[in-house]
């Protein structure tokens, strides 16, 4: 198991401003995604929207980042009707402390972007990672992997 902690660090949402490690949850999802409003981005985000309140049931708060702005962000919760909370990492400070940029292939060009990756804390500890995650179908694994680990 990978050892990452939450930063204590004050960061934008769409909502206003949130420190990871005071939230009011002993569970938390965080979700790294690529881009707003591209296809996979926002299967992965309607997908985690639509099990809000099974997450909830379970006391666990689902947050995504990505590295588009709070306005970006506002648009893309209006557009898609999400219920989930989006962390804006423009400077890449969650990216980094993650360790979830990477060089990609665009396009036939190299380029370095954010790998689709997800964590799942317990009490700020970390208890499952995923990297290299398919958008279609995650949402659905998460909640089944973290059912799972409720009931340990």
């Amino acid at each position: 198991m990978e050892t990452i902690t939450l930063p204590d660090h004050v960061f934008l949402t769409a909502q206003g401003e949130i420190n990871l490690t005071q939230l009011d949850t002993d569970w938390l999802v965080l979700y790294f995604y690529p881009k707003d409003s591209t296809p996979g981005c926002t299967t992965q985000a309607v997908g985690f929207s639509c099990l809000i309140d099974q997450f909830n049931d379970r006391q666990t708060r689902v947050i995504g980042i990505s590295r588009d702005s709070v306005k970006t962000h506002q648009n893309f919760i209006a557009k898609q009707a999400l219920t989930i909370d989006l962390i804006s990492d423009k400077d890449e400070t969650l990216c980094k402390h993650f360790d979830v940029i990477k060089e990609k292939n665009m396009y036939g060009k190299q380029v370095m972007g954010i790998e689709r990756s997800t964590f799942i804390f317990h009490q700020g500890q970390l208890v499952q990672s995923y990297r290299k995650v398919k958008a279609a179908g995650h949402a659905e694994q998460v909640l089944a992997d973290l059912t799972t680990l409720q009931a340990q």
